[in-house]
Formats: C-alpha cells, sequence, structure tokens
C-alpha cells in the first residue's frame, strides 16, 4: 500500500470493515438465529405437509412448539386427522422410572396413547393400517443406549412393513459439540439399548440418524424428515437461542446432567450406584464399599481436562442400595469443550475395577454391560487393566471406520 495516498489507503480500509461486517451479518454461526426446530416449522407451514393424511404420533410429554404448545393439539387445531398418540420408555407424561413397563393411556380426553414400552416395543402392522403416516418427534440426548433412537429404528421397520410413510421432527442433540467416541455395536450385540449401529456418543439429531438407518437397513421406508432451522451443531442445547430444554426422562434433569451422563451411565450395568435416587442422578455415584478420597486420589491421575470430583456421601431412596450410605465421587464439568466424556467414564471404570474387583461387579454385570458397550471389548479391556490410551485408541478406530460409511457432508447440518 506504499503507493496509495493517505485517502485512498482510508477509503480501502473502510470497504473492507463493510464487506466483513456484511459477511458476519450474514453467516449463520455468527447471526442470532432463532432456532425453529420440525414441529415448529409445521407450525408455520400449518401442517400442509400433512394434509389430508391420517396420522400417528410417538411422542410424549416434552414434545411441544417453541411456545408450549403440546405438539398432537398442534396438528389437531389445524385440522390433521390424528388417530392415536405412541409413548416410548418413560411413558407419555415422562415419570416412569428406567426399564418399567409402560400401559396405554388417553389424553385430551378422547385421544388414544399406546405404549411402545410395554408387552411391546414395536408399533403393530394393525395399529400402522389405521393411517397413511408415523411421525417422531422425542428430545434424545446424543448417547446411544438413551432408547429413543431405539423407538425410532423400531417405528421405521414396521413402517416399511407396512408400507406406512414415516416423518421425523427434528430436534437439536443438546451434547453435539462432543466429538464421536466410544465403541460401535458389534454383531451378536444389538439390544434395545444398543439397536442403531452409531458411535456411543454419536453428535447427530434424530433426523440424521434416521437417514442414515433408513440407507442402512430401510431403503424402501418412504422416509421424510422436517429438518430444523437455526439450529448450530457447535453449540449445546442451552446454548441454542430460542430452544428450551425439557426434561425427556426423569433422571435427565438439564443440559449438565446430559453432559454427565455418558460418563457415569455404564455404572448401571456394575454394583456401583449411579445415583438413581437421588437429587443428583448422573452427576454423582457411590457405593458403600468406596473409599471416596482413595478413589478420588486414583482419578486425579488422569488428569481429565474440563471435570473435576469430590468425594460425596448420599442415601438413595431407591435402586441399589436404598436406605444404605454410598460413598463415592460427584462430577463437577468445568469446562464443556475441553470435556471427554468417554475418556472419563474409562478412567472411572478402570479404577473401579483396581481398587474394588470384588465388588465392583463388573464382571458380574457383564451381560448388561456389554449391551450397554455394544461389545464385549470394552469390559474386556477394563477388567483386563489395559492401558487408558490403548482403550481410547480402539475406540477412535471404530469410530473412525463409521466416518466412512457416514461422512460429514451427508449430515444435515454442517
Amino acid at each position: 500500500m506504499k503507493h496509495f495516498s493517505v485517502f485512498q489507503k482510508t477509503l480501502l480500509l473502510f470497504f473492507v470493515a463493510v464487506i466483513l461486517a456484511i459477511a458476519s451479518w450474514s453467516s449463520p454461526v455468527a447471526s442470532a438465529v432463532e432456532l425453529l426446530c420440525g414441529i415448529d416449522l409445521l407450525e408455520v407451514s400449518r401442517c400442509k405437509e400433512l394434509s389430508g393424511l391420517r396420522v400417528g404420533l410417538i411422542t410424549n410429554a416434552v414434545g411441544v412448539t417453541r411456545n408450549g404448545e403440546a405438539n398432537y393439539a398442534l396438528l389437531c387445531r389445524n385440522g390433521i386427522d390424528v388417530k392415536f398418540l405412541m409413548a416410548p420408555e418413560h411413558g407419555f407424561a415422562v415419570d416412569v422410572e428406567a426399564g418399567k413397563k409402560v400401559g396405554s393411556a388417553v389424553v385430551a380426553e378422547t385421544l388414544p396413547v399406546f405404549s411402545l414400552y410395554g408387552e411391546s416395543k414395536k408399533p403393530s402392522i394393525e395399529q400402522l393400517r389405521q393411517i397413511d403416516l408415523l411421525l417422531f418427534d422425542l428430545q434424545d440426548i446424543g448417547a446411544r443406549c438413551y432408547t429413543y433412537i431405539s423407538t425410532m429404528n423400531n417405528a421405521m421397520a414396521a413402517c416399511e412393513q407396512a408400507g406406512v410413510s414415516f416423518m421425523v421432527l427434528d430436534r437439536p442433540n443438546p451434547v453435539a459439540p462432543f466429538a464421536q467416541s466410544g465403541f460401535m455395536v458389534q454383531p451378536g450385540y444389538e439390544s434395545f439399548v444398543g439397536a442403531v449401529d452409531v458411535p456411543f456418543i454419536h453428535g447427530m439429531t434424530v433426523g440424521e440418524i434416521a437417514l442414515f438407518v433408513k440407507q442402512q437397513r430401510y431403503k424402501k421406508l418412504d422416509l421424510r424428515v422436517i429438518p430444523m432451522q437455526g439450529y448450530v451443531r457447535q453449540k449445546f442445547g442451552d446454548e441454542q437461542d430460542g430452544f428450551t430444554f425439557r426434561t425427556p426422562s426423569p433422571n435427565i434433569k438439564n443440559v449438565e446432567t446430559a453432559i454427565v451422563y455418558p460418563a457415569t451411565v455404564f455404572l448401571e450395568a456394575t454394583a456401583v450406584s449411579e445415583g438413581r435416587g437421588t437429587d443428583a442422578p448422573f452427576v454423582q455415584f457411590g457405593a458403600p464399599f468406596i473409599k471416596s478420597d482413595e478413589l478420588l486420589k486414583a482419578v486425579q491421575c488422569y488428569n481429565l481436562m474440563g471435570v473435576s470430583f469430590e468425594p460425596v456421601q448420599f442415601t438413595s431412596r431407591f435402586r441399589k442400595f436404598s436406605g444404605e450410605v454410598c460413598y463415592g465421587l460427584k462430577l463437577t464439568v468445568t469446562d464443556r469443550r475441553t470435556f471427554d466424556p468417554f475418556r472419563t467414564a474409562t478412567a472411572l471404570l478402570l479404577e473401579l475395577q483396581r481398587l474394588y474387583p470384588e465388588k465392583a461387579g463388573i464382571r458380574e454385570g457383564r451381560y448388561f454391560f456389554d449391551k450397554l458397550a455394544g461389545t464385549p471389548l470394552f469390559r474386556q479391556m477394563i477388567t483386563q487393566q489395559q492401558p487408558i490410551e490403548s482403550i481410547i485408541a480402539e475406540s477412535r478406530r471404530q469410530v473412525e471406520q463409521f466416518r466412512i460409511a457416514m461422512p460429514a457432508q451427508q449430515l444435515l447440518y454442517q
């Protein structure tokens, strides 16, 4: 710029500043665009996508619009012929503890709610013959073992068999910024806590998972996804502009719990309480046989980033060790951006197995543990006390194989 006059330099810098400002205004990440979920876009269109169709809806009480209106009420208000609702694990009211069967119910006085977590976990062909399209509108939390994506998989299979269309109303993954991690589902280890072969922490929305599952399994299914507008994958659920995270199950009370959940959920398959029956499920864990200070010192040797631990004691109102005093640790996520839930889970399990090999119950709980992990390999590496870096390396190798099958370019949101 040495040949430019002072005036020319000033003018050039002004135009550069204007161009950069315009670019920032148009950037989807920089702009504060209010999030619209799939159900909100149906509201905007007055449900024209469903006009003239007989509709069923898989949902629960969390399935509401940005204004808090129930999704089924919105459909009915716009003249859609809603034949029935279907509710997943935890029931329509989201008040049933994990693993307990759910019965049928009625809402709005006459609208039946059939259970997909009772005698059957799959819509029947007889039920599907009453409709032209089955809607799916549930809030997932980003971990494969959370059963709502398993319910979606079963419903997709049933709809393909019945020749009924399937539509997903997409919602945010509240922990999407976490890198994909954990083990994949090994053939022969599929279950209702591992029905879809995505990484344990998958980073995807239910709409993206539906598209992947259709490609892999249900090629004849008429699948439609109503994607979100204004969704930013790099944001956690409570950071999305205009989005309110509502409790999707009794023990996932907020986004903070969803963030910690993948780090402590494997304890469900051990003799250590994951904090159910307390005011801080998954955020704290313990057992009568644990020595808190001993475990704390061992875990601190891993220098886990983004998380701190403190000794805790609690008494659970139900589930494991009900009425007994448990000793353990409480997790506090100090930096979401550096916290690694799967590495944290691995460190905790390694130390529980090393310190309490006869009491931790990892071997004894292997049947359920392997279902959660999707493979026996994770448990075997824990019980063999393999180095944490070896376990993480194997996880990354498996995740890379998945990324070849599902490259980022095929995702709905970049």
